[in-house]
């Protein structure tokens, strides 16, 4: 499962928690069911805010927190989200056998720490890269969004489009650009 072409590759600032968690909103409205997002960055730069946004815009009425000590979270929504922590995961084999449900075709799986078990992801994912740009927990984050495969190949100009109405709103988000040689036009 390795592998896929990396298509396109943005970046992005968020002013604090409240734009990662519109950003994360804004991204599911893409998502659909068999969709894989690996979530990667430091403790603490936002991986679980980003879901949380993305849970509310799947419409998951439930509140969503991290699945660090129970490794999965299933919530209800208009598309069943599968929140994964693999963070204390041995092997990325050991994804597969967590649930029924992680990387099921019927829901969308994020996966935070998912860094750790790429090779046991499908090729076809969204990356999405979040950083701390400073030494408190408000700090600005840049998130970096890569597709991976052909089924987000597809939807580049629509992710890129999301993103450009964040940057334009006054949501906190600061399209920075696609990265040069990321095969979209800006």
């Amino acid at each position: 499962m390795t592998g896929g072409a990396h298509g396109t590759r943005l970046r992005l600032r968020s002013e604090g928690p409240g734009a990662t968690a519109a950003l994360g909103g804004a991204l599911a409205e893409l998502l659909a069911p068999g969709d894989v997002l690996l979530l990667s960055g430091p403790l603490g730069a936002g991986k679980t805010r980003f879901v949380q946004g993305l849970a509310a815009g799947l419409g998951v009425p439930t509140r969503v927190t991290s699945p660090t000590f129970v490794l999965v979270r299933r919530h209800e929504g208009r598309v069943p989200l599968v929140h994964v922590d693999a963070y204390r995961l041995g092997e990325a084999r050991d994804l597969r056998t967590l649930d029924d449900d992680v990387l099921d075709t019927t829901v969308v799986t994020c996966v935070e720490w998912g860094d750790t078990v790429r090779e046991a992801l499908p090729t076809d994912r969204l990356e999405c890269d979040l950083r701390v740009d400073g030494d408190h927990g408000d700090a600005p984050r840049t998130i970096t969004l890569v597709s991976v495969g052909d089924s987000w190949a597809s939807r580049a100009e629509q992710l890129l489009e999301r993103c450009r109405a964040l940057d334009a709103s006054t949501d906190g988000i600061v399209l920075l650009g696609p990265d040069e040689g990321a095969g979209m036009s800006a």
